[in-house]
């Protein structure tokens, strides 16, 4: 778990992957803040389902981004999971396997979808977007 200096005013960011190479790409990517105009970032890493549930459904998460690659839970079924069961769910980033795959992030009902490889401009900004209409208090589109 990455911690900033002040988690007070930190976002906090759930980065879900069952391979700790794809936590670490995210979490480089996110560096301490996605933006300039942000604040500091505090990422919280898990690799099993049970835990995204369970944090997520305890509060205080701002943006989630969720591996579609994981097993045995796929980041897709964990994302529709959360959608539907989460009340005020924070917006979702969801990693897939490949670009012809946002049809299924749709299905899963996320908010943004950036595609493996791993583009670590492009995680930022999609992370800095979610993170952005989380504090313009805007629903999420899920």
């Amino acid at each position: 778990m990455t911690q900033p200096t002040d988690s007070r005013s930190a976002l906090r960011v759930l980065v879900y992957s069952d391979d700790a190479t794809v936590r670490a790409q995210v979490v480089q990517a996110l560096g301490r803040r996605p933006a300039p105009e942000l604040p500091v970032v505090a990422v919280t890493e898990v690799a099993t389902e049970p835990l995204v549930i369970s944090t997520v459904k305890a509060g205080g998460v701002d943006a989630i981004v969720l591996d579609g690659e994981s097993v045995p839970a796929g980041g897709l079924g964990v994302c529709r999971t959360l959608k539907s069961e989460v009340y005020q769910c924070p917006p979702i980033l969801v990693l897939t396997g490949r670009e012809q795959d946002r049809w299924l992030a749709s299905w899963a009902r996320a908010d943004a979808v950036v595609s493996h490889p791993l583009d670590s401009i492009a995680v930022a900004h999609a992370v800095a977007d979610l993170l952005r209409q989380r504090l313009a208090g805007a629903p999420a589109a899920g």
